[in-house]
Parts: structure tokens; C-alpha cells; sequence
């Protein structure tokens, strides 16, 4: 590698799990790049539940980075069980985890820390929100942010999520509602204080569907139950969470007729609940190749979660835009010109699946159409 190539300033916008996989990446191959996060800290927020990652992208990212080992040591045992119930309770489908297959379930938070303690200390600029990025010519750019300083890069990565402000360097879209809200909800100590709710969700993930609505939870460490319960909904049906009082009760009355069971995942949330409507940008996003600048992740496919690849796209990005720069030190164009080429088509069958699923999972034939997707997955796989 080059003296040059060295001095390349490459500045990554968000340390999710896509950015920090590029870091990470590019340190695995002695290139040095600086992520900026508009979050004060490695802990100010929670960081989600669950995540199933899969051997073919996810896995493989973290192979790149050399991580795979630390990914082992905190899979969550018995967490890939699975079932499906009718709004009764009854199970129409019981997979147990017997230790074969290819998604292993982790944490969320537990996944960004071993990324996080893999970099340097200094790689990451914590409290630095971009506001927006000015481009100088030649591919830089001048990173303004809200705390009012700013930085120059030679290479520009998004990896700001839904609502990056990098994309709109590359790009007019903006991300429309699928017409599905979630509304979260965490029960703690389930077997013990929840255990009806504990019953119904079982070892793993719990599907339980009808036409246009649901509950999806899973069952995490430490007895935790944490779900989403889905409604096809107007984008503004609960209005704001924060202002309305009788949330839960409205909530409610969409699954009156519901298991005891699966409604005690609205009631008995042991925290307040929260809203989270779900976006996608079109399915076949993309942009002219634009000097350097590019996105991973959300801020490029931003898609529902009915295909469960976000996280394991938004890694996979990261890796293969960091093999390819690390393959071509001396020409970024080049090697994001390699990275977007196959960026494209693969985020696009991943959306379009994801979109395909979200009407499938919650059509009028649920919770049989979530069964039948199954089996067709099954047989694909055979």
C-alpha cells in the first residue's frame, strides 16, 4: 500500500453495526478511517433486542473482520426456536432449536460491543451529529456538524441510517410508510412475573398473525420477553405516543378477542410502550456513481424487517466496501465503482423480498400464509 493511500481520509457517518464493520474491516487491512456518531457515548441509548444472523452475509462480514470467534461466545443458546400461533393461543407450529441451523440469535448490543472493542479508541468521534456534507471537488468533502465544528474527507460513507444526511448527495428518495406500525413492548423476568406471556412466546421468536395485525416477540436473555406488536394502520392511527394517555387501550382493542397470553404482551409491558412505524425506500434504490461519497445499510436500502436482513446487509456492506477499498488503496473510485456494482442487485432482492413478506405475513389468509412461507423456505433449503 502506498504512502498515499495511507493519508486517505475516510470518514464514516454513524457507528451502527455497518459502520463499525467498515472500520473494522479496513483496520484488518491497516487503513485507517474515523467514524462520527451524533450520540454522545457507546451507552446512551439501549440497543434493541434480538438479531438473527445468517450465514451467508452476516456471518460472513464478521469472518472479514475477524470477529468470528468473539460472535460465537455470545450467541444466544436456543434462541433460533420458533412458533407460530392462531389469535387463540393455539400453536400451529413448534421448531426447536437442536443446535442445526444457520441463523444464530444474539444481542443486539452485545454484537456492537465486540465491533466497538475492536477499533482503536480514537477511531470513533462520539457527540459529532453531521448536519450536512459540502462537496469540494475531487471526491472531498467538508463535514459540517450540528455542535459546529466540521471536518474534510476523501471518501464519504453513510452509514446514518433511514434518515441519513448523506443521501441526499446521491439521491432524492426518501422513505415512505409500509403502511405497518409496531408498537414495542418489554416484559422482564417472564417466567416468573409473566407467565402466561412467557408460555406463549415459548424458547424463541413467536408469530402470532391475523389479517393486518400481529404479535412478533422473542424470547431474550435473562427471561426477557420483548415484542412488536404490528397493525396495518394509517401512519398517524395512535397519533403521538407521547401525548396519548390511553395508548395500551387502544392498542387492546384491536386483539379484544385475542389469547390471554398474547395480549398480556401489550398490558404487562414493563416499560412505557413505543411507536415505531415502519419505512422502506423503493425497492430498486440506487444512484449515478458521485465522487467520493456512497451509503451502506439503512441509509442505502432502508426495508422492512419481514426479511431479517438488515443488520446482516447492513454488515455485509460494510465488509465488502472495505475489502474492496483495501484492494484498491490508490483508486476510491474504483473500488467504490466495484462495491456498488454488486450492491445494487443484491439490496434489491432483499427488499423486494422483505415488501413481498409484509403483505404475505398480515394478508387474509394469516397466520396459514406465514405457515406456507415457512414451508417454502424449508423446501428451498432441502
Amino acid at each position: 500500500m502506498t504512502e498515499h493511500a495511507h493519508k486517505r481520509e475516510i470518514a464514516i457517518i454513524g457507528a451502527g453495526l455497518g459502520g463499525l464493520t467498515l472500520a473494522r474491516v479496513l483496520h484488518v487491512h491497516g487503513i485507517a478511517a474515523t467514524i462520527y456518531e451524533g450520540e454522545p457515548s457507546a451507552h446512551s441509548r439501549p440497543q434493541g433486542g434480538q438479531l438473527d444472523i445468517h450465514d451467508y452475509n452476516g456471518q460472513r462480514a464478521l469472518e472479514a473482520a475477524g470477529l468470528f470467534d468473539e460472535f460465537r461466545a455470545i450467541i444466544h443458546v436456543g434462541g433460533e426456536a420458533s412458533r407460530v400461533l392462531d389469535r387463540a393461543g393455539t400453536v400451529l407450529l413448534d421448531e426447536p432449536d437442536d443446535g442445526t441451523g444457520t441463523r444464530p440469535e444474539v444481542q443486539r448490543g452485545d454484537l456492537r460491543r465486540i465491533l466497538l472493542d475492536s477499533l482503536p479508541p480514537a477511531t470513533i468521534r462520539w457527540g459529532r451529529r453531521l448536519s450536512d456534507a459540502e462537496p469540494l471537488g475531487d471526491g472531498r468533502h467538508r463535514l459540517n456538524f450540528a455542535d459546529g465544528t466540521s471536518a474534510e474527507a476523501d471518501l464519504l460513507v453513510g452509514a446514518d441510517g433511514a434518515w441519513s444526511n448523506v443521501r441526499p448527495l446521491l439521491s432524492a428518495a426518501i422513505p415512505g410508510y409500509t403502511g405497518m406500525t409496531f408498537i414495542e413492548t418489554y416484559l422482564h423476568d417472564g417466567d416468573t412475573r409473566h407467565p402466561a406471556a412467557a408460555a406463549a412466546v415459548g424458547a424463541g421468536a413467536l408469530f402470532a398473525l391475523a389479517p393486518g395485525k400481529g404479535v412478533l416477540a422473542h424470547r431474550e436473555a435473562n427471561g426477557v420477553l420483548h415484542a412488536y406488536i404490528a397493525l396495518n394502520k394509517p401512519e398517524h392511527w395512535l397519533g403521538d405516543l407521547a401525548g396519548e394517555g390511553n395508548v395500551s387501550e387502544r392498542v387492546l382493542a384491536e386483539f379484544s378477542d385475542w389469547a390471554p397470553g398474547l395480549t398480556s404482551l401489550i398490558t404487562d409491558s414493563d416499560m412505557p410502550l413505543v411507536l415505531r412505524p415502519i419505512h422502506a425506500l423503493p425497492v430498486d434504490h440506487r444512484w449515478e456513481r458521485t465522487p467520493g461519497v456512497t451509503l451502506l445499510g439503512d441509509a442505502a436500502h432502508l426495508m422492512s424487517p419481514f426479511a431479517g436482513e438488515g443488520a446482516n446487509l447492513a454488515m455485509f456492506d460494510g465488509a465488502e466496501l472495505g475489502k474492496a477499498i483495501a484492494a484498491r488503496p490508490d483508486d476510491l473510485e474504483a473500488a467504490l465503482r466495484a462495491y456498488e456494482k454488486d450492491l445494487f442487485p443484491r439490496s434489491a432482492a432483499a427488499a423486494a423480498e422483505a415488501a413481498r413478506n409484509l403483505q404475505v405475513l398480515f394478508d387474509e389468509r394469516a397466520p396459514q400464509s406465514l405457515l406456507d412461507l415457512f414451508a417454502n423456505y424449508q423446501a428451498v433449503r432441502q
